[in-house]
């Protein structure tokens, strides 16, 4: 069944305070500034964004999407990168995809680029999922040769990256329906294994979802399952990796969102997750709604969830609406880049974002409770910590530092996030090695 012809019924759905703890910020003050930069070639949407890195400088890269045409032959693979240090955008090779793309997912693992999955249009309307690896290496500008083939065809689905080793392919689209499949690449390998699936019921199984990974935890939220108008859901679920096999996932169904969330982007800062934008409705590719209500609207909001105290709090509002989002890039540690998507009215955008965020006013302050300091990559503290761990500034585990030792092996230099647990208490702290 195409997403496309189907009959579509949407219900919003809201979680009150018996169903989840929901915290509003009520500082007048905004934790977030969105600052708009260079506007991107041209106006691009669905389009799949990771960050890289070239001679030790940072680029945002757009692959694939669909262009303000919003109709089957307006998918593409053109491709761009945005340098921050000038703000300009440019356009690089486009995706040597087997054909035009939208929806794809793409992650960056050890300084490469993998753009996963996506599915193109025909002109009658029917769809096919990619099973496409297609690898780009930022420092040489160039796409290498594609990677294992998915073992089941994707698009729309939730991608995330752990311990800067695996990505995490969780449910999706697959030609004709969801599936609960989880699929797991491994880049230095190029292989596939297959995941623990998530359950295989519409609570699990959505398109449009999105999610990230804090240590070995995965957590993703929203998304369209299948049903009558592919209804957008506020369901939360969770899934605990175990880091001997990392194949085997413990999964549970978390308590509801605030609202339903569709095609939004996702960030991680400390122990918290961020969806940017997005809409509570679901829509196909060209903005217009599942349910034939019409053209869907953005969300103005920014939904976090403190994963240490399972907390959700109310969306924070923001100052431009955006949907139709397939990834943000991180270009420091307070700050993303969002580019392209849709706008008002379902229209197309060539807009730039830059957001910061502000960790104070966020009401998220770097933890003393265990306190410690680092002198020549030595941890100094009057505890005997259970386990230390270094992150870097994406929240990529670089360093399991041995606890008996406490002294950190990594030679790397710059600016980390250290974290230390005792018992059930876990403080997380802003380091500089040199």
């Amino acid at each position: 069944m195409s997403r496309f012809g189907s009959m579509r019924f949407y219900n919003v759905l809201f979680s009150y305070f018996f169903l989840v703890f929901i915290h509003t910020n009520l500082n007048a003050q905004t934790a977030w500034t969105w600052t708009e930069l260079d506007t991107m070639i041209l106006e691009i949407s669905n389009n799949a964004v990771t960050e890289g890195t070239v001679g030790g400088e940072t680029y945002v890269y757009s692959f694939g999407g669909i262009d303000s045409t919003k109709i089957w032959s307006g998918i593409t693979k053109r491709s761009f990168r945005y340098h921050v240090a000038t703000d300009s955008w440019e356009e690089i090779a486009p995706l040597p995809a087997t054909l035009d793309n939208i929806a794809a997912a793409a992650s960056t693992v050890k300084d490469k680029i993998y753009i996963i999955g996506g599915y193109n249009v025909a002109m009658g309307g029917s769809e096919i999922s990619s099973d496409e690896v297609i690898i780009y290496d930022p420092e040489s500008d160039s796409y290498l040769p594609n990677g294992a083939a998915i073992p089941v065809p994707i698009d729309d689905q939730v991608q995330c990256v752990w311990r800067d080793s695996l990505i995490y392919v969780i449910t999706g689209w697959s030609n004709t329906t969801n599936v609960p499949n989880v699929q797991i690449y491994d880049p230095e390998l190029d292989n596939w294994s297959v995941g623990t699936a998530v359950p295989n019921t519409n609570e699990w199984k959505v398109f449009g979802g999105s999610g990230q990974i804090i240590g070995d935890t995965i957590y993703y939220f929203g998304g369209a399952h299948s049903g009558w108008n592919f209804p957008a859901t506020n369901r939360f679920r969770k899934g605990v990796i175990d880091p001997d096999d990392p194949t085997q996932i413990s999964w549970t169904l978390e308590e509801e969102a605030p609202n339903s969330g569709y095609r939004q982007a996702c960030l991680v800062y400390g122990e918290s997750i961020y969806w940017v934008g997005g809409s509570s409705t679901s829509y196909n590719y060209n903005g217009i709604a599942y349910n034939g209500s019409g053209g869907v609207e953005p969300l103005t909001q920014i939904m976090r969830y403190d994963a240490q105290n399972e907390i959700w709090y109310a969306g924070e509002g923001a100052p431009y609406s955006v949907m139709d989002l397939r990834g943000i890039a991180q270009i420091g540690p307070t700050s993303w880049i969002v580019c392209g998507g849709m706008k008002e009215g379902q229209e197309v955008s060539r807009r730039t974002f830059r957001l910061d965020f502000d960790p104070v006013i966020g009401g998220i302050t770097d933890q003393n409770d265990l306190p410690f300091y680092v002198t020549d990559r030595q941890i100094i503290s009057s505890n005997q910590f259970d386990k230390i761990e270094l992150f870097d500034l994406h929240g990529k585990l670089v360093e399991e530092v041995d606890p008996t030792t406490a002294r950190i092996a990594s030679r790397d230099n710059g600016l980390f996030i250290l974290k230390v647990t005792l018992g059930a208490q876990t403080t997380h702290q802003k380091i500089v090695l040199d």
